[in-house]
């Protein structure tokens, strides 16, 4: 499993999608644990430098975008780890252009930055529910993809995800939120809404990947009918993606905190673990 396998390469047929593969519990955790340290690396690894990256992460109703950002936070440090969670634009976003709402929540120099759903939704749910015109959501193919080369070209990163699952594999989770009381927050009556115009759905998101998934900023499509196979896709193409090019070797300690530890806490740190 690496990132290549998940590339999206032309237009997807979605519908024919029949392999949805599945781990083991124990094998699911034991690769987890492993991936998350992974991320945690990389998460150091940026620190101090200009190193930056964009996870844009879209999906399926019930897809798993949750259990995949829930992850992450697991593993990475707070203080340079940022989840935007995006919904319809508010009263005053209305009013500008649709791009604008997400500049201010770009990532800084040291930060990893996921927006849960994203811009992409100008031509997915802003095309199928008409609160976009034809001629906004056909022209915003060519400004998505103008404004992640402006990114990339600024030595960002950019990770784009999409979790598919089957329609059959959808109506089993909406049943299972339905009976959970602790799930049945997760569920609006937009959800139920969005589920029958699904051919619209998907017509859209095929474009979509035809279109914005670039050379430099492709699109992963990943099969996640199966929870934890999804995630670990998910986090795999993210580690592969973001680890490109960086040195993950833990960093050394700087001589100044090894000589105080030892000066006032008697701790001796031996000299290879420390920076030079």
């Amino acid at each position: 499993m690496k990132a290549a396998d998940f590339v999206a390469t032309g237009r997807p047929h979605l519908a024919r999608v029949k392999h949805f593969p599945s781990v083991e519990f124990a094998d699911y955790e034991r690769r987890l644990a492993a991936m998350q340290e992974t991320l945690q690396l990389i998460q150091q690894s940026y620190l101090g430098t200009t190193h930056r990256a964009v996870i844009v992460l879209e999906g399926w109703d019930t897809a798993g975008k949750g259990g995949v950002v829930r992850r992450l936070g697991w593993a990475l440090d707070p203080r340079s780890f940022k989840v935007h969670a995006i919904a319809a634009p508010n009263d005053r976003e209305k009013h500008l252009h649709y791009l604008q709402r997400f500049w201010e929540h770009l990532p800084q120099h040291g930060q990893i930055v996921v927006f849960d759903r994203s811009w992409y939704g100008r031509v997915l749910v802003e095309r199928v529910e008409g609160f976009a015109t034809e001629n906004e959501w056909h022209r915003a193919y060519e400004e998505i993809n103008g404004f992640e080369q402006m990114l990339l070209a600024d030595d960002m990163r950019v990770v784009k995800l999409f979790l598919h699952i089957t329609p059959q594999e959808q109506l089993r989770r909406f049943r299972a939120r339905l009976t959970d009381p602790l799930k049945r927050w997760k569920l609006s009556y937009e959800d139920f809404r969005n589920r029958g115009r699904w051919n619209e759905y998907e017509t859209a998101i095929e474009e979509m990947v035809e279109k914005t998934s670039t050379r430099r900023a492709p699109w992963h499509v990943v099969p996640a009918n199966n929870k934890p196979y999804g995630r670990l896709a998910a986090l795999r193409i993210i580690a592969d993606r973001l680890s490109k090019g960086v040195r993950l070797e833990p960093r050394p300690l700087e001589p100044a905190v090894a000589e105080a530890a030892e000066r006032l806490l008697g701790i001796r740190v031996p000299a290879n673990n420390h920076a030079h």
